[in-house]
C-alpha cells in the first residue's frame, strides 16, 4: 500500500517500552502514586493480584518488581530518588490490591517536592493527592494520624505494615461518606 516490503514487521515503542503480551518476558512500570511525609515517603503499586513482590531499597533509589493479575504481566520499576533513605529503616507490605512501600527519609523532616531525582515527568507515577499534606508548617506536637502511623512502620521490624494500616491508609477516601436520603 505504501510501497516497499510488504513483509516487514513494524515493532511500536513508546518511551522506551513496548506494548507487552500477557505472559510475554518484557516488564512494563507499575501504575504508581507517592506522598511526602516528615520522616518517610510513601508510594503504593495500584496492582491487583501481585505475587512474587520483591522490593530492593538502597540509600539514593529502589526497584520493585512483581507479577499481577490473571495474565501474569510482569512489572518492573527503578526509581532515582529525590531525597536519601535508609534502606534499613524502609519497609512494604502487599494487599490483594496494591503494595504500599514506606521509604524511611535519611534526612527527617525535609520535604521532597517530587520523588524522583529528576524533574521529567513519569507518566506510571503521579501524587496522592488524597493523602498529601503539607506538614512542614505543623508543630512537632500536633501530629496526624499518617505521621504516627509513619513512627509506628519504622519502628516495626520485617516487611510488613502493622495490622490496622490498610484501614488508616483508605480512611482518606472521600467517597466512603454516608449519602443522604432521596426524597
Amino acid at each position: 500500500m505504501f510501497g516497499g516490503d510488504t513483509s516487514a514487521s513494524v515493532e511500536l515503542t513508546v518511551w522506551g517500552f513496548s506494548p507487552l503480551v500477557p505472559g510475554s518476558t518484557a516488564r512494563q512500570p507499575a501504575t504508581a502514586k507517592w506522598y511526602d511525609r516528615r520522616d518517610s515517603v510513601f508510594v503504593e503499586f495500584c496492582l491487583e493480584d501481585s505475587k512474587d513482590v520483591q522490593v530492593k531499597f538502597d540509600k539514593s533509589k529502589f526497584e520493585f518488581s512483581c507479577v499481577s493479575g490473571t495474565d501474569n504481566i510482569k512489572h518492573q520499576n527503578t526509581v532515582d530518588l529525590f531525597g536519601e533513605i535508609d534502606p534499613k529503616g524502609s519497609k512494604h507490605r502487599r494487599t490483594d490490591r496494591s503494595v504500599l512501600c514506606c521509604l524511611r527519609k535519611a534526612e527527617a523532616g525535609k520535604s521532597w517536592p517530587r520523588l524522583t531525582k529528576d524533574k521529567t515527568k513519569n507518566n506510571w507515577l503521579s501524587v496522592d493527592f488524597n493523602n498529601w499534606k503539607d506538614w512542614e508548617d505543623d508543630s512537632d506536637e500536633d501530629l496526624s494520624s499518617f505521621d504516627k502511623f509513619s513512627e509506628m512502620m519504622n519502628s516495626m521490624g520485617g516487611d510488613d505494615l502493622p495490622d490496622g494500616a490498610d484501614e488508616e491508609h483508605d480512611s482518606a477516601d472521600s467517597d466512603d461518606e454516608k449519602m443522604p436520603d432521596l426524597e
